[in-house]
């Protein structure tokens, strides 16, 4: 069993006013095999979160720790912690001109095993994730991200994440800029990733409509960097009904 825990983070941002403090103090345990939805208002640390796990050098750890498997995330690298097991999908996944999405996945999988994968047998495995969400062999000749839809974009995260097989996945706002269908074929992606790699996620999100299709066994209330509930499926259900406005009153 793996296991990601995040205890006691505090984590700050630079300014032009100076550091902010972000994230005061938060406590979450996944274990491989769970969903954890984060939800809440604008502004509330989630994205923060996020890439505090990740290593965006933007956000700095003043406190805290994060642990996978026991080992110390916050003392390995960005790449470092991708070989360990986890995987990042951005909000807004940037455009890499000049680079293939073909050459970028194969390089990427190089990387997180150590070994480059046969070739007959990796392009068999990416044609098979890629119609599974509906993407088009043409794709793999574009350049990464670059002229993408929104959709697109989204699509091409999750495809990363079905060959790539992290143990823990950070999907942050995932479900934004989807129409329905692209909503339901990411999701669908998702769930086929957490059931043939037993993997944990961490979604982040606004809205109930991408609950929908991924089913979180818990739901974490965001505000103002730190959990302010926490609770089943249902608690999200009531969120859609209720909204956040009591959270940020108290």
């Amino acid at each position: 069993m793996s296991i990601l825990q995040i205890k006691n983070l505090h984590v700050s941002v630079d300014t032009d006013q100076g550091p902010k403090q972000i994230l005061r103090g938060v406590d979450l345990t996944i274990r491989n095999g769970e969903t954890h939805a984060i939800m809440g208002p604008n502004g509330s640390g989630k994205s923060t979160l996020a890439y505090s796990i990740a290593g965006h050098p933007k956000y700095e750890v003043t406190e805290g720790e994060i642990l996978l498997d026991g080992e110390n995330v916050l003392e390995m690298s960005v790449d470092e912690r991708a070989r360990a097991g986890l995987f990042l999908a951005m909000q807004y996944p940037v455009e890499i001109p000049g680079v293939s999405v073909s050459n970028f996945l194969r390089t990427a999988k190089t990387a997180i095993t150590g070994e480059a994968p046969s070739i007959r047998g990796w392009v068999k495995e990416v044609r098979e994730s890629m119609d599974a969400l509906r993407m088009d062999s043409a794709f793999t000749e574009r350049n990464v991200n670059e002229g993408f839809s929104g959709g697109e974009k989204k699509r091409h995260e999750i495809l990363q994440l079905s060959l790539l097989k992290p143990k823990f996945a950070v999907l942050d706002e995932t479900d934004s800029g989807l129409d329905v269908d692209a909503l339901k074929t990411v999701s669908e992606g998702v769930n086929r990733a957490k059931e043939a790699n037993d993997l944990g996620v961490l979604l982040i999100t606004h809205y109930t409509r991408i609950l929908k299709y991924i089913q979180p066994d818990f739901v974490h209330v965001f505000v103002a960097g730190q959990v302010a509930e926490q609770g089943g499926p249902e608690l999200a259900e009531r969120l859609e009904a209720e909204g956040y406005d009591r959270y940020v009153r108290a």
